[in-house]
């Protein structure tokens, strides 16, 4: 979003909206780990290959739209219009494509896309704290007491998207695993390391002078002029090797990786990938000229191009004050023009079966409006869209009671999702990581499988 409400405001722990997303790859993994990085998940992909382990199978990319702050269910995916004024509050339902299913009147292109995408109107967790619940919800591990998510600069446990990377590896010469526009430290690779970790795109590509830090040279650089710069390297490189590093193999090693990652940077691949101006006005328009749309534009190229998770990152869905005209004027047109947009796209593509989409935040917001027109946190009872990679559309799992407060038949949490995920990208949830301290954790936590979506 443009306002500067959404880019500076604070979330209702403290913490700066924009501190907490600087924390990019660079601050995480020490400067040129993502080009290198990438490079060492190439080559142990090959050893799975060569070892008979099968990383294409269920061949399903991932795309995550993390609504930060918690957007409100009850105004949004799951309405109570007869419930008392303090509850339904302003909005008013409008049918789907699907006999049955309403959602809120402002988001009307997302209602038309409904066959695409189902509800699970009975999500549900304990906790209702930024951070934590973000952490729960971006891994399926809810974190331990221990976890602070101001102190720590990384999650305990890794995020869907860093297993995702570990398991699969990348496809051709793009990232296996892609944050945008910037990252949510949820959003972690935590003990599977630097080569499980996401690349960080760290820019908004609804800006007019949008690039790609830390991947990307400026589009105008020709391949013949990495030539040159390469070959300079070259020659500096040669007053800094010595006798002992000679015999470093894990310094040799690394120096190849950066070497290969050079050529990274002349991948027509990746060029097209990431370069948003490429699209017409037209779609452009129709995704949206807002950091949201543009940011799900390019979550659908990058998956075209060969990435396997994208995880998007959208502030500020905090609404404790005034959240009907803030949803109303701002949140809802931008998260419908896109989430609407992103569906179609992907079907029209022939994409929508082999790309599975999840539209979520941390936790919903309270059923009771206070003073202010406002609503709090709550986990106890929420609504998760998605859609695609095997996820049947138009259907609604679970429901709450008459106030949206709770799950009154059919409830899933965390670890149901990061179940369902992770069975649908072909990895068995059961599968084991082992930490820096040889400590076994499963990929998923007791999580099942929400067969009905399948």
């Amino acid at each position: 979003m443009s306002g500067t409400r959404h880019q500076e405001s604070r979330f209702c722990d403290g913490i700066v909206r924009r501190d907490l997303l600087s924390v990019g790859s660079a601050a995480l993994f020490g400067a040129g780990w993502n080009l290198s990085g990438l490079m060492q998940a190439q080559t142990r992909a090959s050893e799975h290959r060569a070892a008979g382990i099968d990383s294409d199978k269920d061949d399903v990319s991932l795309i995550v739209v993390f609504l930060r702050g918690g957007p409100s269910h009850i105004d949004m995916f799951d309405m109570k219009p007869n419930a008392p004024m303090e509850i339904r509050g302003e909005f008013s339902p409008v049918s789907t494509n699907v006999p049955g299913i309403q959602v809120t009147e402002h988001m009307p292109l997302t209602a038309q896309q409904q066959d695409k995408f189902s509800l699970i109107r009975s999500f549900t967790h304990p906790n209702s704290s930024h951070g934590l619940a973000d952490h729960y919800m971006l891994t399926g591990y809810h974190p331990t007491p221990a976890f602070n998510p101001k102190l720590l600069p990384n999650n305990e446990r890794p995020s869907h998207g860093s297993i995702i990377s570990n398991r699969k590896g990348p496809r051709g010469s793009v990232p296996p695993y892609v944050c945008l526009p910037k990252m949510h430290n949820a959003a972690g690779s935590a003990y599977l390391g630097p080569n499980s970790a996401p690349f960080v795109i760290q820019a908004d590509p609804n800006a007019p002078n949008f690039s790609v830090p830390d991947l990307m040279p400026p589009l105008q650089i020709s391949p013949s002029r990495l030539d040159d710069r390469a070959g300079l390297r070259e020659q500096l490189a040669r007053f800094e090797h010595s006798a002992e590093e000679a015999h470093n193999r894990k310094a040799q090693s690394v120096s190849v990786y950066r070497e290969k990652a050079v050529a990274l940077m002349a991948s027509a691949e990746a060029r097209r990938a990431f370069n948003i101006d490429a699209e017409s006005d037209r779609m452009r328009d129709d995704y949206g000229r807002t950091t949201l749309g543009q940011s799900c534009l390019m979550a659908r190229r990058l998956v075209e191009a060969g990435v396997r998770c994208v995880t998007i990152q959208h502030v500020d869905w905090d609404t404790h004050q005034e959240n009907f005209r803030i949803l109303k004027n701002d949140l809802l047109p931008a998260l419908d023009s896109a989430m609407a947009m992103l569906f179609k796209d992907l079907a029209d593509r022939g994409m929508l079966e082999k790309t599975m989409v999840v539209v979520t935040g941390e936790f919903g917001r309270t059923p009771k409006t206070d003073g202010k027109g406002g609503r709090g946190h709550w986990g106890p009872g929420f609504t998760v869209a998605i859609g695609g990679g095997g996820v049947q559309g138009g259907r609604v799992i679970g429901r709450t009671d008459a106030h949206g407060s709770k799950p009154v038949e059919d409830p899933h949490g965390p670890e149901d999702l990061a179940a369902t995920i992770h069975h649908s990208m072909g990895i068995d949830p059961n599968d084991e990581f082992l930490s820096a301290e040889g400590r076994p954790f499963k990929i998923v936590n007791d999580g099942k499988v929400i067969s009905k979506l399948l």
